[in-house]
């Protein structure tokens, strides 16, 4: 890959578009994002602890403010070592940290209510409907079901950034290629990422890429023109047959950076959150960030455990930025070759301290009681959500997708709701309008929707 084409700022369906000379397109794209009604729903979204009334815990969009904070940061770190060995131009440093902060702003965003606990509410909610297989799920091709199952929220993020805002269905907000490759982690659609075999495989490990998918079927297309723009590398798979099933692609270099960026605050933050929820002691918090810290030869004097505690999540941020920065640059052939198959965390000196946080987490937060009652609770509602809006699409389809023709209840209903029944013009189609709905709700929204629909 080259870092000519890996830094396009060209816009999505957007031909016309012509730079800004005192505003670059990653700034417009920063703002796009920050201003986007998805991006200000996330203030309501749980972070790891839903519906929590302590207003120092995180929520989505607090976290995903700080990930572009730290993404900015690994951007400068290693553009300008890219400059240095003059594999970029010294003006391509600030526009590597501003396609990593516009990545790491959207990371987010298509995430649904109640954390990636609300992703499996969805996905086990479709698997249980499509095994039924009656109305207007049995319409939905085998292959296409993944996408439902395994519902994913990178893949409705692809979809927010590139269909369903602004210019809707013409390339959404048009961000630049280089902000959509840099924000892409799975760049593979859910049909293919199951057939792939033995060529997904590097050096014993299976490629990071494959981990999940970041796109629908009906965005392969849109995700192809990007990564051909981009120079991504590509892997076609084809059955034994020798018939084809699909292509995937190999990451674009700064999503790694974005990713780094996220595993750096979500780890050390969701310890911090711990410790204000009462989940784990400020000893064991010290403990597990002590080893990650950046050495400093200042001495804070902090009167209270939670000084102590944010000071040293300051410094683990920092040492960690700097571990994963090196990962970056020590990989780097095999980063810009697309053979590199792990994480920056995974693959920097920090990976066995990080480890251990993520062994505490398991352990000690996602099992924290009030968290567990509460993922319950969120599962039932998104539950009775959507069982409350799926009778409204076996009506539309009834009625050969035709909205006039809908009962006075499901017209009342889609008008309570703000439902989008006008992109529901078959069967795919009307899901994923289902699903868009769903997965854009806050908590507190998805708990109205469940008491006023559900059954």
């Amino acid at each position: 890959m080259e870092w000519h084409q890996l830094l396009k700022l060209d816009r999505l369906n957007d031909p016309k578009y012509v730079q800004h000379p005192y505003r670059p397109a990653y700034r417009q794209d920063i703002d796009r994002i920050l201003f986007s009604q998805p991006f200000r729903r996330l203030a309501n979204k749980t972070q790891v602890h839903p519906l929590y009334d302590n207003d120092h815990i995180h929520h989505r969009l607090i976290h995903s403010l700080e990930v572009a904070t730290v993404g900015h940061d690994l951007g400068v770190s290693v553009g300008s070592w890219l400059a240095d060995e003059k594999e970029v131009k010294a003006s391509d440093v600030e526009i590597i940290a501003g396609l990593v902060q516009a990545a790491c702003m959207a990371h987010d965003i298509g995430n649904p209510p109640f954390g990636h606990s609300g992703e499996s509410a969805i996905g086990s909610w479709f698997a249980d409907r499509f095994s039924k297989s009656h109305g207007v799920l049995a319409e939905i091709d085998t292959h296409q079901r993944e996408e439902f199952i395994a519902f994913e929220g990178n893949a409705q993020g692809f979809r927010i950034l590139t269909r369903t805002e602004m210019y809707k269905n013409e390339g959404g907000l048009r961000l630049a290629v280089g902000s959509l490759g840099a924000f892409a982690k799975y760049p593979v659609a859910a049909s293919v990422r199951q057939q792939v075999g033995t060529e997904g495989e590097i050096n014993g490990n299976r490629y990071i890429g494959l981990k999940k998918f970041g796109f629908f079927d009906n965005d392969i297309e849109t995700f192809a023109s990007v990564a051909e723009e981009l120079g991504l590398l590509k892997t076609d798979v084809i059955r034994e047959d020798g018939t084809p099933v699909g292509s995937w692609w190999r990451r674009h270099p700064l999503a790694f950076l974005m990713e780094a960026a996220d595993d750096i605050c979500y780890n050390v933050m969701d310890l911090e959150d711990a410790y204000l929820a009462g989940d784990i002691s400020f000893d064991l918090v010290c403990e597990l960030l002590t080893p990650v810290m950046s050495k400093t030869n200042k001495i804070y004097v902090d009167d209270e455990e939670s000084g102590t505690v944010s000071r040293h999540r300051a410094l683990a941020i920092k040492g960690a930025i700097d571990a994963c920065a090196d990962a970056f640059k020590d990989n780097y052939a095999e980063i810009m070759s697309g053979s590199f198959a792990v994480s920056l965390v995974e693959a920097s000196r920090l990976s066995q301290e990080f480890g251990a946080i993520k062994k505490v987490a398991k352990q000690r937060i996602f099992s924290a009681p009030r968290k567990t009652e509460l993922e319950v609770s969120g599962r039932n509602v998104i539950y009775r959500a959507l069982d409350g809006i799926v009778p409204l699409l076996d009506d539309l389809r009834s009625h050969g997708w035709d909205r006039s023709k809908l009962s006075s209840y499901h017209v009342q209903l889609a008008r309570a709701l703000k439902f989008p029944v006008t992109t529901a013009t078959n069967a795919y189609n009307a899901l994923h309008a289902m699903t868009d709905f769903v997965s854009g709700m806050t908590d507190r929204y998805a708990v109205k929707v469940a008491e006023m629909i559900g059954r």
